[in-house]
């Protein structure tokens, strides 16, 4: 009862604090400078229909770095602290029912295809390497529901996590060398603007961070799975 009273005052509370942000919110009349710097010349400068996409990749480059760098080491983490105490489930049959097992072949491949279109594509359209990466974790998820106790491949998601880092940061340092800053996507050419092949580097740097993110998701559900308690 007391942890209920405590847990309906903690909700209270940050409803309170959310209703006075939102009372005292007041639009600007105007974008900031950097804002508009943004918005009028993102397309031109680096050839991206999707100018979040454009800014979160090139101009803000080194935040997306901090981000993935963020999520690695919570992958690692949970690996680390499922790791002492970890007891793996007998590997005995375990029916996941025939329908699960049927609807995961069927879907495992369409739902890594709409993955990698996410990703590939985040530089025309809604999306990019975080959202993608995660509809390829959820493709794990399903074949991990559908056959538990089969062995899973950490080495495989080790070397794609690892090669997609490392070619992340060599792209990085390949725009100080032959463009104008870490992360600049004019290493390669801008391409027509709104085709699949524009916007530079963008693609391929969506696309190694869509694996790096989708790597280190399918490793924690992974290492989730593997413990005796679930």
């Amino acid at each position: 009862m007391i942890k209920r009273a405590l847990a309906l005052l903690l909700v209270l509370a940050l409803g309170g604090l959310f209703a006075s942000l939102m009372s005292a919110y007041a639009p600007d009349p105007e974008l900031n400078p950097t804002a508009r710097y943004y918005a009028e010349h993102t397309a031109q400068d680096l050839g991206a229909a999707n100018l979040v996409t454009a800014i979160i990749v090139t101009y803000r480059g080194l935040d997306t770095l901090g981000e993935v760098t963020v999520l690695f080491l919570t992958a690692a983490i949970v690996g680390l602290v499922l790791a002492q105490s970890r007891r793996r489930i007998p590997h005995q049959p375990v029916p996941g029912g025939e329908l699960l097992a049927t609807g995961t072949r069927l879907l495992t491949p369409l739902i890594l295809l709409l993955g990698v279109y996410v990703f590939v594509n985040g530089h025309l359209t809604p999306g990019g390497g975080f959202q993608g990466g995660a509809i390829l974790a959820s493709g794990v998820l399903l074949v991990l529901l559908a056959d538990p106790v089969k062995p899973f491949s950490h080495g495989l998601i080790s070397v794609i996590e690892s090669l997609a880092g490392t070619l992340y940061v060599l792209i990085g340092l390949a725009g100080l060398a032959l463009a104008g800053g870490f992360l600049d996507n004019r290493i390669l050419p801008l391409g027509e603007f709104g085709q699949l092949f524009s916007a530079g580097a963008i693609p391929v740097i969506y696309s190694l961070i869509g694996l790096k993110v989708g790597a280190e998701f399918a490793s924690m559900l992974a290492s989730l799975s593997e413990t005796e308690d679930l």
